[in-house]
């Protein structure tokens, strides 16, 4: 390694980490064309890093992105970016894993700049704290759910379902969301019909007399946090779960609300448009399928962010996914 900068896989060979780069002529760069997938590990063990690469490679097939790489490799490669970092990463620390796949130089810029033409695959792991040092206070207060004007696009318009780089829509209701008075807004997206679809980059969940509700899965990104939540941990603890469209109504006399994504796997909404959802606290399904998910993989989930949020170093000078400079 050089030095002590973590090293990017970067299309079959490992570079320093500030040398990581693609083109200005990048069709990721052009039109967003790059799909992603982004994981994380427990105890340094990476969770369900095979789903991840199957919704990728989904993904890849859906986008028409030339790729000869197959999976097994990318899994391979993966491991191999994950053991060559480990050693810069402290002993708490988690991996956070991004691996992106772009088309490459747009044709007319192909053989003209000196640039290796093809497919890009970029496989990048840094520390997980960097993700969710942020959202450690969130557990005490909860998370209040806005519902701003951006809608989520529909299947019908472009697939929520590739997980892709094209996120301005997701972007827009941040910026909107961002100019409400408190630091713990987030976003929750309707889709064009007025149901409930996804958050930016998370999926939601209510409780509504014991059992779980989800939205319907045609209008938003398929999850993986979702998914574990669906098909293991509800059915282990007895919990029904139904996907089903959900309406601001339903959401407003819910029970408990709560998000889930990758990097902090539940997080509570105990708002929405701040109003209370139910007592206005973590409620108890929720804090038990948190509870649960910690046991499974050896992780006091709640514990191990609020340690990351005591040594939260942040520019508040830079944008972050929920805050930007007026």
């Amino acid at each position: 390694m050089s030095g002590i900068e973590r090293q990017v896989f970067f299309n079959g060979a490992f570079v320093p980490e500030s040398q990581a780069r693609i083109s200005i002529y990048d069709s990721a760069l052009m039109f967003g064309d790059m799909v992603f997938e982004m994981t994380r590990s427990f105890n340094k063990e990476q969770f369900k890093l095979r789903e991840h690469l199957e919704r990728l490679y989904a993904s890849i097939k859906y986008v028409h992105i030339p790729i000869e790489m197959t999976i097994d490799e990318m899994e391979e490669n993966v491991y191999k970016t994950i053991e060559i970092n480990d050693p810069l990463f402290a002993d708490d620390d988690e991996h956070r894993v991004m691996i992106n796949v772009s088309r490459g130089l747009l044709s007319i810029y192909q053989d003209v700049v000196g640039v290796e033409k093809g497919t890009n695959v970029i496989i990048a792991d840094f520390p997980l704290r960097w993700t969710v040092s942020s959202m450690a206070e969130y557990y005490d207060t909860g998370i209040n759910a806005v519902i701003p004007s951006q809608r989520a696009i529909p299947a019908w318009l472009l697939e929520p379902k590739v997980k892709n780089r094209s996120r301005l829509h997701y972007l827009m209701a941040n910026i909107e969301v961002s100019n409400y008075s408190g630091s713990n807004n987030w976003a929750l997206l309707l889709d064009p019909d007025g149901f409930v679809a996804e958050g930016t980059g998370d999926n939601f969940f209510i409780v509504k007399d014991g059992a779980l509700y989800t939205p319907e899965p045609r209008n938003i990104l398929r999850g993986i946090s979702r998914q574990y939540i669906i098909e293991e941990l509800a059915p282990a603890l007895g919990i029904p779960c139904r996907e089903q469209n959900l309406e601001l109504y339903d959401v407003m006399t819910a029970d408990e609300a709560f998000f889930t994504g990758t990097p902090f796997c539940i997080m509570p909404a105990t708002q929405i448009n701040s109003t209370d959802i139910g007592s206005g606290s973590m409620g108890e399904i929720t804090r038990t399928l948190l509870r649960r998910w910690g046991e499974n993989v050896g992780v006091d989930i709640i514990a191990q962010i609020k340690a990351y949020g005591k040594s939260r170093k942040e520019d508040y000078r830079a944008p972050s996914p929920y805050s930007f400079k007026k």
